[in-house]
This record gives structure tokens, sequence and C-alpha cells, in this order.
């Protein structure tokens, strides 16, 4: 069986779940002051992704970070082109059984009609060739939904465009159509949005089938047909700025769906930490999510 077919089986069948690791420019201060690293400690883009590379080698390469109980890990372009423990980072992913996904939007175009699309991406195309390169095995792209309506559709119909993109390279799109959690009309939007991608997975032909990464729903088992669907390698669930705890509920409310989360996981952890404190800490939310997981 080949890389990809071990792959691909692990992540459709394998209860734990996908890490993200892929904090952008933007949103990586952030990510480095809830970890105590304030922003007048570094200077430039270069010694912020610096900074944010140790954060995530430190995690990735704890010994309580595993394929046994996480699937996957979705890196920043960034990362995919540097090391973890000597190794090319999608490399040493794949040898702790964990499977290697990447980032590849490259950030969110202004609202308009009460959501995001994707800003434009000029060059996919050379940068899925070197994910394949790589030993990358899907890529994440991500839009933001605030209103049910046109611009809602709007975002998956540019999603399945780009997935279009990244099948023909033979890679797993991660559709991800975020509905922000402080919508007004949150259950609304989602409803149209299962609508909306049903139709999308439905008109894939044969040979394809994506991942899709959702908010956690106001209804529970809301997207259950998608969970179910042939075409659909896997739904996983963003925590999308509910705490660790709150997120967690939801998610085991959800059947078949596992967690993709970021903040979520990184909670708690801290650079001041020793090792072994980062180790104990990074190993309880890791149970916590993939027990979340597990239902």
């Amino acid at each position: 069986m080949s890389n990809s077919e071990q792959q691909a089986a692990k992540i459709r069948n394998q209860p734990g779940f996908i890490a993200a690791l892929d904090q952008s420019g933007g949103s990586t201060p952030k990510a480095l002051k809830l970890y105590g690293v304030e922003e007048n400690t570094y200077s430039g883009e270069t010694q912020m992704m610096d900074l944010v590379h140790q954060m995530r080698s430190r995690i990735v390469t704890s010994p309580v970070f595993t394929g046994q109980r996480i699937a996957g890990a979705i890196l920043f372009e960034a990362t995919m082109d540097r090391e973890f423990g000597g190794k090319p980072a999608a490399d040493y992913l794949w040898s702790k059984q964990v499977v290697p996904f990447l980032k590849i939007d490259k950030g969110l175009a202004d609202e308009d009609q009460g959501a995001q699309v994707m800003k434009p991406m000029p060059g996919l195309d050379a940068l899925l060739d070197r994910a394949v390169e790589n030993g990358i095995f899907g890529t994440k792209e991500r839009s933001v939904i605030k209103l049910p309506g046109a611009g809602l559709d709007a975002v998956v119909d540019q999603q399945f465009e780009v997935a279009q993109q990244v099948l023909a390279k033979g890679l797993v799109p991660i559709i991800e159509p975020e509905v922000d959690i402080h919508s007004p009309r949150k259950a609304e939007a989602e409803d149209q949005l299962k609508a909306a991608l049903l139709a999308g997975v439905n008109k894939l032909a044969n040979d394809q089938a994506v991942m899709l990464k959702l908010t956690l729903p106001d209804t529970d088992n809301l997207y259950s047909e998608l969970v179910a669907h042939p075409k659909v390698v896997r739904v996983v669930a963003l925590s999308g700025g509910y705490n660790r705890d709150e997120a967690c509920e939801k998610l085991a409310r959800n059947n078949g769906v596992i967690a993709s989360f970021s903040r979520a996981l990184t909670e708690g952890l801290t650079a001041q930490q020793s090792d072994e404190e980062f180790n104990k800490t990074l190993d309880a939310a890791i149970a916590e999510i993939a027990k979340a997981s597990s239902t």
C-alpha cells in the first residue's frame, strides 16, 4: 500500500483528530501572545515566524504528540518548508503516523453580502506541485460566512472550484466554509450551508472525494448526511473561538465528526513551561480532544 493509500485509510477510519498548526502571519502575534511571547520581544516577520516555528516544533516533537490519537496535522506553507527534529516537516509528521496537510489559502477578501471569500491564489498550481513533492496528503482552504444569503453561495462555489484544482494534483482538499460563531443568524446560515455542501459533493466525479471542516453547528448532528456521504472522506470541526471544554462538549454531541482544533489544542501551553509541564498540559489537551472526537 502506498503512503497516500495508508494516509487515506487512516484519515477515513481513525477516531483521533487533526491538529491545526497553521496560524498565518495575521494570526501569529495573537498565538504567540497566548503562548507567553509578547510582541515587544521580537521584530519583523522572520523573527516572528522563527518563534512560532519553535512553538510548533515543541508541540510536534513532544512524546505525547503521536499518530495514536492524532490522525493528521495542518501546516502553514512556511512550516512545510522547514524541519522538525532534523527532517522535512511533512516527513517527520508521517514518521509519527500523523498525516500532513497544507493550508493553501492567502487569507480572506473583504466582506461582501455577509461573507468573505478567499483572496485570489495566482501561484496555487506551483504551491500544490511543491506540496506533492514534500509528501503532503491534502490541503485546507478557509472562507468565512457571517450571514445566510448570496455571499454564502459564493463561498461554497469558490471552495469547490479550488477543490477541483487540488484534486487534479492528486491531493485531498479540506473545504472550510467557517460560519462565524457570533453570527446573529448562525442556525439559518448552517441550514443553507448544509444544502449547498450536499449539492456540491453530489456533483463530484465518482473518483473524487473531499473533506469538510465546519463550525460546530447549533443543531446537533446537522451534518450527519455529509458524515455518511461516500464523496466525503471526513467531516472535521473547527473550534472557532469556543474554549476547549465548550468545543469538546459540542463536538461530542455530533456523531462521526472529529476535531480539527487550533487555539483549543494549544490552550494552556506557554514558552515558560518546563518540558515536563509542557508535555503534561499538551497530553491533557490531546486526551480531552481525542475523547470528544471518538463519539
